[in-house]
């Protein structure tokens, strides 16, 4: 069992250095926070050290499997070892000014935190479906409600096809964007807006993206992986201006979606109420 001793020092030699800058900072972050005009660089590198903290919790749990394996087995013959010999490095994790770098999505089943999807019930009952016809294909909007404030039109880095309302609250989210943070705002891509369907594997169910209300987004193009709990660093960062302006982010579904965003619920409610739809 001379191998524990080195694991427990290497849990030890991964945590120290990243604590010890980790938990300071996090501190001052929450005492200096003021919603998404936080300083994109001071963000980049809060979620960049959250994503080595995660790292370090799997490779703590990987290391921990290891003890309790190596400490069911039978002792194996000594051989002649030098002590001397350093540990392998582990390598620094430098943190890497990156919109499009692949980081887990530091509790991602509470992002939204008070806001709600619409749901396939609720935006049925209220608007009815945004088609009779409805198939496994894109198809264009029929409900005469809905599709007379269908609007195509370039919003800020990208163009979309969503209903009035949604792209003038989407307008506000990549303005605020423009001015806290225009590098990010060049990088912004869209994978696509309004799709007039079923939700997959359903039979009378339109998606939020039937009804224009919903967005695909990326950085520089490259698409995330679905339901693998990661995404890329810059959507992390959108996805506090889409909550301050009352949309969803699909980061917080069973199944990971994070380059989804939609308008929320409550968003909704306050637009009935109001007269917008």
């Amino acid at each position: 069992m001379r191998l524990l001793p080195a694991i427990i020092l290497a849990i030890a030699i991964l945590l120290v250095p990243v604590l010890w800058y980790v938990i300071p900072l996090l501190m001052n972050s929450e005492d200096d926070f003021a919603g998404p005009a936080i300083d994109s660089g001071a963000r980049i590198e809060i979620e960049m050290l959250n994503q080595q903290v995660e790292d370090l919790y799997n490779q703590i749990d990987a290391l921990t499997q290891e003890v309790r394996r190596l400490a069911s087995q039978p002792a194996a013959p000594m051989t002649p070892q030098d002590d001397n010999a350093p540990l392998p490095p582990s390598g620094p994790n430098a943190i890497l000014d990156s919109y499009a770098q692949v980081v887990l999505i530091a509790d991602r089943l509470h992002v939204n935190d008070g806001l709600t999807v619409a749901g396939p019930s609720f935006l049925r009952e209220t608007f009815g479906l945004p088609r009779e016809d409805l198939d496994d294909k894109c198809r264009s909007m029929t409900n005469p409600r809905l599709s007379d404030k269908l609007v195509t039109e370039e919003v800020g880095p990208i163009r979309v096809q969503m209903l009035q309302p949604a792209i003038d609250s989407l307008k506000t989210v990549f303005e605020n964007v423009r001015l806290t943070d225009p590098d990010l705002y060049d990088r912004i891509n869209t994978a696509g807006s309004l799709c007039v369907r079923l939700i997959r594997g359903s039979r009378n169910s339109a998606s939020t993206h039937s009804y224009g209300l919903a967005a695909d987004l990326n950085i520089d193009g490259h698409l995330d992986t679905l339901g693998d709990g990661r995404t890329q660093l810059g959507l992390t960062i959108l996805a506090d201006f889409f909550k301050a302006e009352g949309w969803v982010w699909g980061a917080a579904w069973r199944r990971e979606d994070s380059m989804h965003f939609e308008v929320s619920r409550q968003k909704l409610e306050q637009w009935l109420e109001d007269g917008t739809l």
